[in-house]
């Protein structure tokens, strides 16, 4: 006669990126979506109701990213975080510091932290004693049948190329690859769990199916070395790249679930027992879309402040006088757009310099119409960035047009289009930059690193050893992008507000801009 094992379930659900999307709204049109945490909630429930094994988890880049926390920051800073408490109230496990969180300052993210009910991982953030500097890298959750499942965190250390330094002061961001090894040895050693879990806010490096570079090895991404190079992770959870994916990568089970709201990791692991100890025989990843009823208890929690958010967005700050919407963003970045002027307009009074550089975001910007509302600002603008002014040579000057000049390519029937490496596996449309005060053609069809020809500034050849004083926001300031040349210059003047204030007190003070533009570069292909 045989013994009949033991088997359970165990299943582990997740959001990443979710970028301060609470409600199920497009706050740009102001159209209801499929989207946010208000609707995640729903399903959370339902998923707690009909499973017996179930861990909640956060991936990180929760508290920034919409109108609502933008606004929340700016005239609701007193109340708990919307994010933190519907969290609270979904009842998550546990979340992972994300890059986003250090955005708006240390103060709102401590006050995030010490609202929350959860605790918050990430192992590579370390204070100067080497100490996990947001408290613990790991939690172990026991659950029934006695399973053990541990939770590791680690966050990309790639954030000091991005952030503000005043946001990230007192901490070390060391190699979360390392890291990470480190602590799955140590985890497997002294707690034995029976499932361990990675969180990881980052991606994948490399192709997951060939193993082949997709990116520059910079270390931003290092998701397909920690299942290649790191022993003892059975399920690995990932975002940043706001890609959607599944797959597995040397035994390791990957899941990654977009951005936004809009879908979430679902993780299946069935397991045998054996003796006292517990064994995965299968496992399975999917992505899923939040397309539940809204929690009628998040929605009425949210009401006050997304009521006040809504009366913030309608409001009219300035005029536009002629047109300035963008309906091609290809061509607003092939031909100087008036969109781009204006914002090159506001970065120049607000520094005091006449050199400036500013990218379209992405190709969902609009531009402005007629009238504009702070909600046309912030879907315009939707990072909170500050500007930034760097002292540079004509030389640094030289190397960032030319990596800036990398986006564009030709096709097969010559006509100039978007690298696909600024459109896959994430898409980059902001590291395509446009300069303002200086003259310069790119041409397409020289080969890259000598496409950039013409360069001015006043009437005259640019100076490789001459000095310049350049605005520009503090993520390409600190060389985000790869644009290495930026890093460690010396800084004349650095702005704290951010540029969606920039912009409206930029129309408080002119009230109606005319949309014009000074045609200062021109990108070719002949």
């Amino acid at each position: 006669m045989y013994e009949v094992s033991n088997t359970t379930k165990l299943k582990i659900i997740y959001t990443s990126d979710v970028h301060g999307n609470a409600m199920p709204i497009l706050y740009g049109t102001n159209e209801q979506a499929d989207l946010g945490l208000a609707k995640y909630a729903s399903i959370v429930k339902r998923v707690v109701r009909e499973n017996e094994n179930v861990i909640v988890l956060d991936n990180g880049d929760l508290i920034q990213g919409t109108p609502l926390m933008t606004h929340y920051v700016k005239e609701h800073q007193g109340k708990i975080n919307p994010m933190i408490e519907i969290m609270n109230r979904i009842g998550i496990d546990a979340s992972v510091i994300g890059n986003h969180e250090f955005n708006f300052g240390k103060k709102v993210l401590h006050d995030a932290i010490t609202g929350s009910n959860f605790p918050w991982l990430s192992a590579n953030l370390v204070n100067e004693d080497g100490e996990p500097y947001f408290g613990k890298p790991y939690i172990i959750q026991t659950l029934s049948n006695g399973l053990k499942v541990a939770v590791v965190g680690v966050t990309t250390h790639y954030i000091p190329n991005w952030e503000s330094p005043n946001h990230i002061e007192g901490i070390q961001f060391k190699d979360a690859l390392t890291t990470l090894k480190q602590w799955v040895k140590l985890i497997q050693e002294e707690e034995q769990p029976d499932v361990l879990i990675a969180s990881y806010h980052g991606g994948f490096e490399r192709d997951l199916d060939t193993g082949e570079a997709t990116e520059s090895l910079t270390g931003e991404n290092q998701g397909y070395a920690m299942c290649q190079e790191i022993n003892g992770i059975d399920i690995l959870l990932t975002g940043h790249q706001h890609r959607m994916l599944t797959g597995e990568i040397n035994g390791v089970l990957v899941a990654q679930p977009g951005n936004n709201g809009k879908m979430y990791g679902n993780i299946d692991i069935e397991l045998e027992q054996n003796g006292t100890n517990w064994t995965i025989v299968k496992k399975k990843a999917e992505i899923k879309p939040i397309n539940a009823q809204a929690d009628e208890e998040i929605m009425l929690y949210m009401a006050e402040l997304e009521s006040s958010t809504q009366k913030w967005l309608d409001q009219p700050i300035g005029y536009i006088d002629g047109d300035m919407t963008i309906s091609d963003p290809l061509q607003a970045r092939l031909t100087k757009h008036p969109f781009i002027q204006f914002i090159q307009e506001v970065q120049m009074e607000a520094s005091g310099v006449d050199i400036s550089v500013t990218a379209l975001l992405n190709n969902e910007s609009r531009g402005f119409q007629s009238v504009v509302t702070m909600r046309d600002v912030v879907s315009n603008y939707m990072y909170p960035n500050t500007l930034t002014v760097l002292e540079l040579s004509g030389k640094d000057i030289k190397l960032a047009l030319e990596k800036t000049a990398e986006y564009f390519v030709l096709d097969d029937a010559g006509n100039i289009t978007v690298n696909p490496t600024y459109i896959e596996p994430k898409p980059q449309h902001y590291n395509y930059d446009m300069w303002e005060g200086i003259h310069y053609t790119i041409n397409i069809t020289n080969p890259m690193g000598s496409r950039v020809e013409h360069i001015s500034y006043h009437g005259s050849p640019l100076k490789e050893d001459g000095t310049y004083h350049v605005v520009l926001n503090n993520y390409r300031a600190s060389g985000g992008g790869n644009f290495d040349m930026f890093k460690n210059k010396p800084v004349i003047k650095e702005i704290q507000k951010d540029t969606a204030e920039l912009i409206h007190a930029y129309f408080e003070k002119y009230k109606t801009i005319k949309a014009e533009v000074v045609p200062n570069f021109q990108v070719i292909s002949s």
